[in-house]
Order: structure tokens, then sequence, then C-alpha cells
């Protein structure tokens, strides 16, 4: 009986969570082959977190940045070639910052001198991105481990792949629903600004020239946008810039980001129309008033987002890197 209830749970994990070609994943997938898998990735985690603050954010960027682009397989970690433009070279992920890159290879560089060969890159980065997320206070969903690593990494992907700042709501809700994901997981998933920050050049059009009749955004908070355009006064200068995501606890992860909105403190256009649409302003209001309502959620999306479109053992297109930013036929 114990085993037909865990069947059953199996057709249900599968039949809600987008598997790529029926790949299946297991929490425990390097018990045997990889004994300190866990304690190392935590260790590594645990050391970079401490000295880097800004990891957790730059990392679950990472991740995003992966899966949305050809699926989670660390093909975003490959790095371009004389004949080659890798993923990671595309404009739209040339600031994500080297944090995660190198916090994954140093996780990678520890784990091959104790298994060489066994534990992918793209586990690497689902673990990590997890593991940084409890640090930081975020909640601690599980984490499905099994993924091979893509072969195939071309900045020709990244067009469309990822979501930009001025989309409208329905651009927003299409683009997520086209990957699977209810309303309730994007606003879910969109909690992750409640860590990290943005370059000026997501949101200074909100500052300087949101209208004819208008140059600043009303729905700013008119102190946030004052400080904002301190901040971003020469974009064009300093790309480098950037504002936190949220303003009031930008290095923990809590449900402070719905708090903001309804008072101007959005930093986006795309977080802003999350308090404005009528289809995603009442799970806004839930997530801001019950932070265990939001954290549940977004660990559901985490792992749904982390099935997304992977390589499992035995398919065509992926395979375990010796190294992080090379595939191994031309490592």
């Amino acid at each position: 009986m114990a085993s037909l209830y865990k069947h059953l749970l199996l057709i249900l994990f599968i039949s809600v969570v987008p598997i790529s070609q029926s790949v299946i994943l297991n929490p425990d997938y390097y018990k045997t082959s990889c004994p300190d898998f866990d304690r190392i990735v935590l260790e590594q985690v645990h050391e970079k977190q401490s000295k880097f603050v800004t990891t957790a954010a730059a990392t679950l960027r990472l991740f995003f940045h992966d899966c949305m682009t050809g699926g989670c397989d660390a093909s975003i970690l490959i790095g371009s070639t004389s004949d080659n433009k890798a993923e990671k070279d595309h404009e739209d992920n040339l600031s994500l910052p080297g944090d995660a890159f190198d916090v994954v290879s140093r996780i990678k560089t520890a784990l091959e001198l104790v298994c060489p060969g066994v534990v992918s890159c793209a586990d690497i980065l689902t673990a990590t991105t997890r593991n940084l997320i409890v640090m930081v206070g975020g909640p601690h969903y599980p984490v499905h481990l099994g993924r091979k690593d893509g072969l195939i990494s071309h900045a020709s992907r990244v067009e469309g792949s990822l979501p930009n700042t001025e989309m409208n709501a329905d651009r927003m809700i299409q683009y997520f629903g086209d990957r699977g994901f209810s309303v309730q997981e994007m606003v879910a998933l969109l909690g992750a600004h409640t860590i990290g920050f943005a370059n000026c050049g997501k949101f200074t059009k909100r500052l300087f020239n949101y209208s004819a009749e208008t140059p600043t955004d009303p729905a700013l908070k008119p102190a946030y946008a004052e400080a904002l355009k301190n901040l971003c006064s020469n974009p064009e200068t300093n790309v480098t810039m950037a504002a936190f995501n949220d303003v009031k606890t930008p290095g923990k992860f809590d449900n402070q980001y719905y708090k903001n909105l309804p008072k101007g403190l959005g930093l986006l256009t795309t977080d802003n129309i999350l308090v404005q649409d009528p289809r995603t302003r009442p799970i806004v209001e839930l997530y801001a008033a019950n932070e265990t309502a939001f954290f549940k959620d977004f660990g559901d999306a985490m792992v749904k987002m982390s099935y997304f479109q992977v390589k499992g053992d035995g398919e065509p297109g992926g395979e375990v890197r010796r190294r992080c930013d090379a595939s191994n036929s031309v490592d």
C-alpha cells in the first residue's frame, strides 16, 4: 500500500510540473554516487554569501535566466569561443553578477575532487539557489536532482526568452502562461524581487520620460522618485549604477516587496503593474498580509521552474560537464 501511495503521488507531481520528456528527478540522486554533495554545496554557499552579501540575489537571477533559455541545463554558464557567442554574452545577460558564476564554479571544483564526473552544473546551480535563498531568510523547498548539462549555448537563443521590464500585464501573464505558470505562480515568482537590485537603465524611463505630460511616473512615491533620480542622474555614462529592488529590507528574503507596492515603492514598471491589475492585486494583498502563504507558493513555483525543459539520464543533448564554463567536447 505504501509503494502504491508513493506511485500515486509521483503521478500527481508529474501532472502538475512541466517535466521535459518525462524526466523524473530525485532528491537522493547523489546519495550513493556523491554522498558529500549536500555538505559541500552548503559549506561553499555559506562561505561565499558571508563574504559577498549579494550572492543570493545574483544566483537566483542567474537560475531564472538559465531555466528560461532552453531549460534548466546550466547553458548560461558556458563561455563564448572564437566561433560562438554564448548565452551569457547576450545583452540581456551582461548585467548578471559575477558572484553567481563564481559560487557555482567553486562548488564544481570542490565536488570534482571527491566525485569527479558525477554532479552536473545544472544540479549545482539549482541546489545553490535554494540554499542561498534559505540563508537570507527565505523558504526551504525540496531540490530534485538528476539534471544533465546542456551542450548548446548560443546568444541567439536568448532573444524573446526572458521577460522585460516594459511588459504590460497581458504580456507578462502570457509570457509565464506559455511556460506553464499560473497568474498566482507568476506573482509568487516575482517576489524574488524582495532581494537584489536593478540597473538604472531598467527603470529610468519611469523617472525622466514617463510621458509628454508627466515626465515622472505618478505611481512612484514622490520622495522615492527623487531619490532614484539622484542615484540615476547620468545612466548613460555610469551604466553600473543600480537600486535595490526592495528599498526597505534589500538583503532579507521576506514579503516586504509586496508591502512596498501599494505605497509607490515598486522599482520596475512590471512591479507596479502587479498592484494595479485586478488579476494580480488580490494576490499581492494576500502575500503582503501573509508571508507564510508567499513562502509556500514561491517554493512550489521554484520547484516547478526547476523542472523546466530539463535533460535527464539517457537523453540526447545532455552531459555532466567536467567544468561548468565549457562543454566536454571543447574542454
